[in-house]
């Protein structure tokens, strides 16, 4: 791993430096692909119910379906024989069947069945691109890339999903910009400004800076206004007075391509992604609450504690759908502004961005 130097500098330099001479023909940062060789999210689990789901990764259509033993399979989401999409149409059993003349397709994308197929007809030999996928965590992984290395390069996961110690709440993020700009937020922990009382960290520092080929971890000496180490601590999330600012280490984690953070001991934040196109993107911030501070609480007998869960799962929904709306909006109008004069680039001062944009760089030319 590289250590990023820490010292301060007396110009800025790369992509954002006024005086920088731009390599010649360089793609815009924001215009870079995905590299398709890591597992994107494309659904919740509760999402894919009886019927097909459709979603779109880095410009495929894909086809998302149970089969009979409800386990999920992807394909590309066309019928061969008109083009129309297949996520329109509907499941039998193993089967995912075209709306528009009901030819039936198996879970590896051949052709199985034709409603009028003749008696001297046989079957055409189409075949559509299937996806490798997982269902984990509470989520729907999908593999876009070359298939032979899918096995070998496992999802990130979130452990915490059914941890019996962890509190999860989930908000989608549907924003009309490219990854990068989302990417760049969510690493970016001095806009707390923009979101006021709902933040949760006040006066980061940066203190240490690490990147390699597939990570940026930055570490921050910051201060939070929430402790979870009694019940009624809650309340602070709703009563600003009970709040009390102490020390609190802040770790956020560039995963190429989704992002972690921790924030002490009591809360872990995830962002999995699923960019759509350029100027699309999708994913979902998820938040969990540690109940490691209630040892009582872990006596208690097993469906008591999964009550808890339950009952408390998505309790923090509000106040990420809150972050997710003020954040859009700045991400939105950052894309226009670069639609609008892509030959801008203005000073970058955070050193945390500056790596997260030469690791999606390297990951985009396949590094």
């Amino acid at each position: 791993m590289d250590v990023i130097d820490l010292q301060p500098v007396t110009a800025v330099t790369g992509e954002h430096s006024p005086t920088a001479q731009p390599q010649a023909k360089a793609k815009s940062l924001r215009q870079l692909a995905i590299n398709p060789n890591h597992w994107y999210v494309v659904a919740q689990s509760a999402e894919l119910t009886d019927k097909p789901l459709a979603r779109t990764l880095w410009h495929q259509p894909i086809v998302l379906y149970r089969n009979g033993d409800s386990q999920v399979a992807a394909l590309e989401d066309r019928c061969p024989h008109r083009q129309v999409k297949l996520s329109e149409g509907q499941v039998d059993g193993d089967n995912l069947v075209c709306a528009y003349h009901g030819w039936h397709f198996t879970a590896d994308g051949r052709c199985a069945h034709i409603p009028y197929l003749g008696p001297q007809q046989k079957l055409p030999p189409c075949t559509l691109r299937q996806y490798p996928v997982i269902e984990q965590d509470g989520f729907i992984w999908l593999f876009p890339g070359d298939p032979a290395l899918a096995a070998d390069r496992p999802p990130m996961g979130v452990p915490e999903w059914d941890h019996l110690n962890y509190i999860g709440s989930v908000a989608l993020i549907d924003v009309q910009a490219h990854y990068s700009f989302l990417i760049e937020n969510l690493m970016d922990m001095y806009h707390g400004h923009l979101h006021g009382g709902a933040q949760v960290w006040a006066n980061p520092v940066l203190a240490d800076l690490i990147a390699d080929q597939d990570h940026v971890h930055a570490h921050y000496d910051a201060e939070s206004y929430y402790r979870i180490d009694k019940i009624w601590s809650v309340s602070q999330l709703f009563i600003p007075a009970l709040r009390k600012l102490h020390p609190e280490p802040l770790d956020v984690y560039y995963h190429y391509p989704h992002w972690a953070s921790t924030l002490g001991e009591d809360f872990k934040i995830y962002c999995l992604f699923a960019p759509v196109s350029e100027t699309h993107t999708r994913a979902y911030l998820l938040h969990f609450t540690s109940l490691n501070r209630f040892p009582n609480l872990h006596k208690s007998p097993l469906p008591v504690r999964r009550f808890f869960k339950n009952i408390f799962t998505n309790s923090a929904s509000f106040v990420l759908r809150r972050l997710v709306r003020e954040d859009v909006l700045m991400l939105e109008q950052e894309q226009q502004a670069y639609q609008q004069r892509p030959t801008y680039k203005g000073p970058e001062l955070n050193r945390t961005l500056t790596a997260v944009q030469q690791l999606i760089r390297q990951q985009a030319a396949g590094d």
